[in-house]
């Protein structure tokens, strides 16, 4: 590097330390806040960060739920696409594992959009029947309960269903025909 350059960049870098006030030894509020490229402060950007598997899990389920097609660099997610993403779609969903859905989960309620969870998560068959039993013998259950318990009863390929959640069936079939 020749000397002229060198004092160029020395000059540069004196003018820059006088006009950006150091941040030591200062309160968060009193820091300068960094602005990058596309207008946003660091402070903003921390909050939409989201890893890189879980940014392609959403842009593989945008075009999905929304019919938007995300661009293949940065990329936040819309509200639309948080509101119609659901645990099922995130449990079956390519790349996605436990901790990958849970990271997007807690990203979707700092943007403010509840995804429920299953409600029979992590339980095993048999404890998700004998509690389907409990509901229905309290007039607690939903038809939402019962289809995300058929549903994995077949995901899983069981061909027991128990003889009380046999009779829930019944009676709950029999009540929508009349």
């Amino acid at each position: 590097m020749s000397t002229k350059l060198k004092g160029a960049v020395a000059r540069r870098n004196a003018s820059l330390s006088d006009t950006i006030p150091s941040a030591a030894g200062t309160s968060p509020e009193n820091r300068p806040r960094l602005v990058s490229i596309a207008g946003t402060t660091a402070d903003a950007r921390s909050a939409t960060l989201l890893s890189s598997r879980a940014l392609n899990v959403l842009k593989l389920l945008a075009p999905e739920l929304t019919g938007e097609t995300p661009p293949k660099r940065k990329w936040i997610p819309t509200t639309a696409l948080l509101q119609k993403l659901t645990m099922k779609r995130l449990a079956t969903a390519r790349n996605c594992g436990p901790q990958t859905a849970e990271e997007i989960v807690k990203w979707a309620a700092t943007r403010g959009v509840v995804i429920p969870p299953v409600h029979h998560a992590g339980k095993s068959l048999t404890a998700m029947w004998k509690d389907l039993e409990l509901k229905f013998a309290a007039g607690a259950l939903t038809k939402v309960e019962v289809t995300e318990a058929l549903e994995r009863s077949i995901r899983r390929r069981s061909t027991k269903i128990p003889l009380a959640f046999q009779i829930v069936l019944l009676s709950l079939i029999s009540s929508a025909c009349e």
